[in-house]
């Protein structure tokens, strides 16, 4: 096979075999050496492998390696966002058979978890992940996409585990996501696959179809419960405050009417004390006054006519206007104010002052 191959490779060297031999050895190392150079792209990292070990990372752009079998270089996609599905296949996974995509699929025994209050959940959900080392990703997984998905699903059987059914079916999805993109990441950092999990998305969360339709009755009825207990709550925040401005108020009254009758009891009382002081220093004079100032106001309160006893055929006139109306006194009892004393009625012959009944002179 060496004789076979020499005599091929004379047939093809021109005459003066040496020279042509070494020519062709010297194309050849050129050759072999313009093989080291690769570029990498932007959305790449190279990786510098010498007889299969890492030997070191390169940046994007063109770099050079010692040629094969010495080293050799990989560029993984660093930048670029991959996708991994749990509890279903999803279209773009699907094999397609008769040319047209078939659509996504459930994978019951993947998205059938067992909830903390031991309920069965149907979830689909979706793990986006990055490489972030590339010397870890290479060299410390074999399957990476795999890896992803196995500790995906068991951090989310975990996290479903202990959380009831009715929160992750309304308002725990939030929190249930962070959970399980955390639990991913440091199943991976123990891995030290280089693999960052970018973010985790709940596709579906929903019971099993079997049950789907109590549920949501279920859900209704939650629905209107919480609407009737906030009608509830809005109507007492309105009447609660109205009630205690409306008691407020009737306390505020109550305290000025106290005041004000404690104050004119208090006035009452002085006066009282003022007329007793008085009536002690001159008694009779006092007791003059008081008479003086309860027939003024006696005689204030009723008509007065004056006729002349001279005059004959008198008629007696009633009067029924307005003018006959007696004014009464003020509510309260006396005026505090003594009145003015009414002008002195002509004396002579012939003019009469009347005096209502009852009235001493």
């Amino acid at each position: 096979m060496i004789r076979q191959a020499q005599d091929a490779v004379r047939r093809y060297l021109p005459r003066g075999g040496g020279k042509g031999a070494a020519l062709l050895g010297v194309v050849l190392v050129l050759v072999w050496g313009a093989s080291g150079f690769f570029r990498v792209q932007p959305d790449e990292q190279g990786v510098v492998m010498r007889f299969g070990a890492f030997e070191r990372a390169v940046p994007p752009g063109l770099n050079y390696h010692i040629p094969w079998p010495i080293e050799s270089a990989t560029t993984p996609r660093v930048t670029r966002i991959n996708r991994v599905d749990i509890g279903f296949v999803g279209a773009a996974d699907a094999p397609v058979v008769t040319g047209r995509v078939p659509p996504a699929r459930d994978v019951l025994a993947e998205s059938l978890m067992l909830t903390g209050d031991e309920n069965i959940i149907d979830i689909d959900v979706a793990v986006f992940w990055r490489i972030r080392d590339a010397e870890e990703f290479l060299f410390n997984t074999r399957n990476p996409e795999s890896t992803v998905k196995s500790a995906a699903e068991s951090v989310m059987r975990e996290v479903i585990g202990r959380t009831p059914i009715q929160p992750a079916l309304t308002e725990a999805r939030a929190q249930i996501e962070q959970d399980v993109r955390r639990g991913t990441q440091a199943i991976m950092d123990q891995y030290r696959a280089g693999i960052e999990i970018v973010q985790v998305q709940l596709q579906k969360v929903d019971p099993p179809s079997q049950v789907i339709d109590a549920f949501r009755d279920v859900q209704r009825a939650n629905a209107d419960r919480e609407r009737a207990r906030n009608e509830a709550e809005s109507f007492r925040n309105d009447i609660i405050p109205r009630a205690r401005g409306e008691a407020e108020r009737v306390v505020q009254e109550a305290q000025g009417f106290r005041e004000s009758q404690i104050a004119r009891a208090r006035g009452e009382a002085a006066r009282f004390n003022s007329v007793l002081t008085a009536y002690q220093a001159a008694g009779d004079v006092t007791v003059r006054r008081m008479y003086l100032e309860t027939m003024e106001e006696i005689l204030r309160r009723n008509p007065t006519i004056l006729v002349d006893d001279r005059l004959q055929g008198i008629v007696p006139f009633l009067p029924l206007g307005d003018g006959a109306a007696v004014p009464r006194p003020p509510a309260g009892g006396l005026p505090t104010t003594r009145p003015q004393p009414l002008p002195a009625a002509p004396q002579g012959p012939g003019v009469v002052q009347s005096r209502s009944p009852g009235v001493p002179r």
